[in-house]
């Protein structure tokens, strides 16, 4: 069971995007970063396990490096990779990747808006690191663009452009737990409700695809070879990976999901969405049947707020936090 903790103050609000919460802990330090997106801000915040010391910081999206105009953000996640860790920004003019406390821009990448139809909303969304040095991020045009990046310094490359999707990406996943060389560790998905299974590398494999079902897919993971999809009619389903079998599906919210988070070493499932509430699942292989199963643990009711971001604190699930649209604080609940 979770117990409402000390919430944490934002110097701004919260927009009402897919996955509006981006989580960094850093245990050696007893910290723990959090990141929203309001506008052409991301509102970052650092906090002691506890919370009672907090350490705020503004970045204001920028339009290239000669920072000439603010672009409107759609979603900030940190992209931690064994080297390094990045804070990667998306928005309507393009890709940003900053050093982990956002203090130094190291990339940017503009996306061209000759490609798309006349009338077309340009964007990037869907962020996620992928393997041991890759980056993956999605476009308004169902491309997913990965990105080598360095050890250090500022030699980022656009390595591969995939583009299997036909809708607008919506969310990006890499696998959660450690996996045999070779498996598949990253899951894609889009607005139309396709999905892609791949495995990274030199060149990245499709593995599998689960076609489009006309409702969006709002939030995606990935977790022990099961992908784990979120989607705009409240539902969550579980797809094997290898294979894109669907395995099970629960009537989850009353509304639009917005995130979901899965606790790697725990298997548990964490769901936000429209309609108030957050709930904490369980994920289980069953050995008999091979199959994956999914429980209920329990869900609290955030009154009159549209969550629109919710992650685990830490690998196990111990703590959660989540974020509602025009709400300017982060709320945690801690297990009992």
């Amino acid at each position: 069971m979770y117990r409402k903790d000390r919430s944490i103050l934002l110097k701004g609000s919260s927009s009402a995007l897919y996955n509006n919460l981006s989580v960094l802990p850093l245990p050696a330090k007893q910290l723990t970063h959090f990141a929203t997106v309001h506008s052409s801000t991301v509102n970052m915040v650092s906090a002691s396990a506890d919370g009672l010391s907090l350490s705020h910081r503004q970045l204001q999206a920028k339009e290239g490096s000669l920072g000439v105009s603010t672009s409107f953000v759609t979603q900030a996640a940190w992209c931690v990779l064994p080297s390094r860790i990045l804070l990667v920004l998306t928005s309507q003019k393009g890709i940003q990747m900053y050093e982990a406390d956002g203090s130094i821009m190291v990339y940017w990448h503009a996306l061209d808006a000759s490609e798309s139809s006349p009338g077309q909303a340009v964007f990037a969304r869907g962020i996620a690191a992928s393997g041991q040095r890759f980056v993956c991020v999605g476009t308004s045009l169902g491309h997913v663009l990965v990105f080598d990046i360095p050890c250090k310094g500022t030699n980022i490359t656009l390595s591969e452009v995939l583009e299997e999707h036909q809708g607008a990406i919506t969310d990006i996943a890499a696998e959660l737990c450690e996996q045999p060389e070779g498996s598949i560790d990253l899951v894609t998905a889009d607005d139309s409700g396709g999905l892609c299974a791949w495995r990274s590398g030199e060149e990245f494999q499709l593995a599998s695809k689960v076609p489009a079902s006309g409702c969006p897919c709002s939030s995606v993971r990935l977790w022990n070879g099961v992908i784990v999809a979120g989607y705009g009619s409240g539902q969550i389903r579980l797809y094997e990976a290898a294979s894109g079998t669907l395995r099970a599906e629960v009537a989850a919210h009353a509304r639009w999901i917005y995130a979901l988070d899965v606790a790697p070493l725990s298997g548990k499932l964490l769901s936000g969405a429209e309609d108030s509430f957050v709930t904490v699942w369980r994920l289980t292989c069953n050995p008999d049947t091979e199959g994956i199963e999914i429980g209920h643990c329990q869900t609290e009711c955030v009154t009159d707020t549209q969550i629109c971001g919710a992650r685990f604190c830490d690998p196990e699930g111990r703590a959660f936090a989540l974020t509602g649209y025009d709400l300017s604080e982060i709320i945690r609940y801690v297990q009992l």
